[in-house]
């Protein structure tokens, strides 16, 4: 067989076992599933997830009818629109009611958006929990992917250097990595915040909700690529002194050639399955943290966000149930479905898991 060939099938044989995984495909599923629906109503969503109905609709249980007239929902994604393209001052001013656009007949899919809005109930303040945990699920899984982004691109980065280098370098940024590791996420999370919102408030013009967003994106990337700097420096040094890395040193390839074209090709696997194992972990994180009230602010929503204000309205005399368990039931969904797919990777990609295959 060529060697164009063997290495194609060698490739692709990650792949075909991941097909023989039927957990991580129906997880994997699962959470295409809840990502494709979160966008399709994002529009709808970010325009009416803090549409209020103090009046009529407060802490009122799941029903299959909506509870607030859909007049109001409109009105208030047609001001939040005109707002934002006029500017903050334009914003004060639908605030005090000044602008009053009108309202104008409703389309299709609007009226079919707007029939869901009671399915999961009200919070609170009247809001519909269906519309606040559809974009509260694209900010907690947006901060997991762009924080195991950001542990794959410097972890990687970190531990290949380390162990190439060797020597002092090697243990200089390995200390710094060990002294790092000493300290909580949560302590970090908390010095970054004070250090941070002002200087980037003013930065990004007042846009205090994205500060908090990518504050505590900064916050959680900057504690999640320390285990992987760790994986990636000992499979580097494993595979640094394998024949054909000494051969490709013979044959006068330089670090750069030996990095882009031997050793990243033998690394996508372990990057691969701990990237899908940084997602759940930032999920969690991002969820304790908003929890705690450090993470995301009032009103955007995030999962940890929801469920804080769920468990501030259970109580002894009145359970408002779903306040608590949609947002809950839907965090526990996804780092399941995520977990699952990772484990799945990890078999797929274990050479030990192919010689038990065989057997």
């Amino acid at each position: 067989m060529p060697a164009e060939a063997q290495g194609a099938r060698k490739r692709r044989e990650p792949w075909r076992r991941m097909r023989r995984k039927p957990l991580a495909l129906a997880s994997l599923a699962v959470l295409l599933l809840l990502t494709g629906a979160s966008l399709a109503t994002l529009p709808f969503s970010a325009r009416w997830y803090n549409v209020q109905g103090t009046d009529i609709a407060v802490r009122r249980p799941p029903s299959a009818a909506p509870i607030v007239p859909i007049r109001r929902f409109m009105e208030a994604g047609r001001r939040s629109a005109r707002a934002k393209a006029r500017g903050s001052s334009a914003a004060d001013r639908v605030e005090r009611g000044r602008i009053d656009p009108a309202v104008t007949k409703p389309h299709v899919l609007e009226r079919a958006a707007y029939a869901a809005t009671s399915w999961l109930g009200h919070d609170d303040l009247g809001r519909s929990v269906l519309y606040r945990i559809l974009p509260a699920f694209v900010v907690s899984f947006a901060i997991g992917v762009a924080a195991a982004a950001m542990a794959v691109v410097v972890g990687t980065a970190w531990g290949a250097v380390a162990a190439l280098w060797g020597g002092l370098v090697d243990s200089v940024m390995m200390r710094i990595v060990d002294v790092l590791y000493g300290l909580p996420y949560i302590l970090m999370a908390i010095l970054l915040k004070v250090a941070l919102t002002r200087p980037l408030t003013a930065m990004f013009g007042g846009q205090s909700k994205f500060v908090d967003l990518l504050v505590l994106l900064l916050a959680i990337g900057g504690v999640s690529w320390l285990t992987m700097a760790r994986v990636i420096r000992g499979q580097v040094l494993s595979l640094r002194a394998q024949p054909f890395v000494e051969a490709a040193r013979a044959a006068g390839a330089g670090p750069r050639h030996i990095i882009r074209r031997h050793l990243l090709p033998n690394l996508v696997g372990p990057i691969s399955v701990y990237a899908t194992l940084v997602v759940p972990q930032a999920i969690l994180q991002e969820s304790f943290l908003s929890f705690l009230g450090i993470g995301v602010q009032q009103p955007v929503p995030s999962l940890g966000r929801l469920a804080a204000d769920g468990v501030e309205a259970v109580n002894t005399f009145v359970g408002f149930w779903w306040l608590l368990v949609f947002p809950c039931g839907l965090l526990v969904i996804t780092l399941l479905a995520l977990n699952f797919i990772g484990d799945g990777l990890r078999d797929a990609y274990d050479p030990k898991s192919t010689a038990a295959t065989l057997v």
